[in-house]
């Protein structure tokens, strides 16, 4: 999650092609006034937020000095996974901001309050949940759909230039939304097992964005491969 480090902390290079942008510090090697939104797409890797992300990523920002709110769409779940038995649970249901609840300690707010303007950076941890609660990219796809906020939030950050991290399988989030984006999900091929979620680099290519082959990028491969 180093990724996120550099980030907050210095004007680099943006995930998405084309975008350049820095945050607000007070010193060089100072966040403390950069305002960041963290959005969690529930609580558990098979069916919300990967947790360890979530969890690294709200570290950095801490040990940085940022000024963290985490967000989540009050919306309901696709499926609730019983994540010991790595099945879906029979007739339950569960609501992502409600879940998301769980990673914030209660300080969550729901995602449609959520406005570019206030803050200076947004991220998304991984977890099947960008996949199945922020978009139905695990069901359909490159004909996938993206929750509403989700896409007015990666419009509006990437329109007024700011930073947008993306963790994981995150990435197809920007590449259905913004055309042409150039995003990474580490590399295209297994290599024995080593990058086990490489097809998703080819779904990225058959949503019309840009795959970028990177070992460590902003928008970050994570779990897919320690980053």
């Amino acid at each position: 999650m180093l990724a996120v480090r550099s980030l907050i902390c210095k004007p680099c290079p943006f995930s998405v092609k084309s975008q350049i942008a820095s945050l607000v510090h007070t010193s060089a090697n100072s966040c403390s006034s950069a305002k960041v939104a963290v959005v969690l797409s529930g609580c558990g890797v098979y069916d919300g937020t990967e947790i360890h992300e979530a969890s690294a990523i709200l570290v950095h920002l801490s040990r940085e000095g940022a000024e963290v709110q985490m967000f989540a769409p009050d919306v309901t779940q696709m499926h609730v996974i019983d994540h010991g038995k790595g099945q879906p649970a029979e007739k339950e249901s569960r609501n992502v901001l409600a879940e998301s609840a769980r990673i914030a300690r209660g300080n969550i707010t729901d995602l449609a309050k959520l406005n570019a303007s206030n803050h200076d950076a947004v991220i998304f941890p991984g977890g099947f949940g960008a996949a199945k609660n922020l978009s139905t990219f695990a069901v359909d796809g490159k004909d996938c759909s993206v929750n509403k906020e989700v896409e007015r939030i990666l419009k509006d950050f990437h329109k007024a230039r700011k930073p947008i991290g993306l963790c994981c399988i995150s990435p197809v989030l920007a590449a259905k939304v913004l055309p042409g984006v150039e995003v990474t999900v580490g590399h295209e091929e297994e290599q024995g097992g080593k990058w086990p979620y490489a097809g998703t680099a080819q779904a990225i290519t058959a949503l019309g964005a840009k795959h970028k082959i990177k070992e460590v990028t902003i928008s970050c491969s994570a779990f897919m491969k320690w980053c």
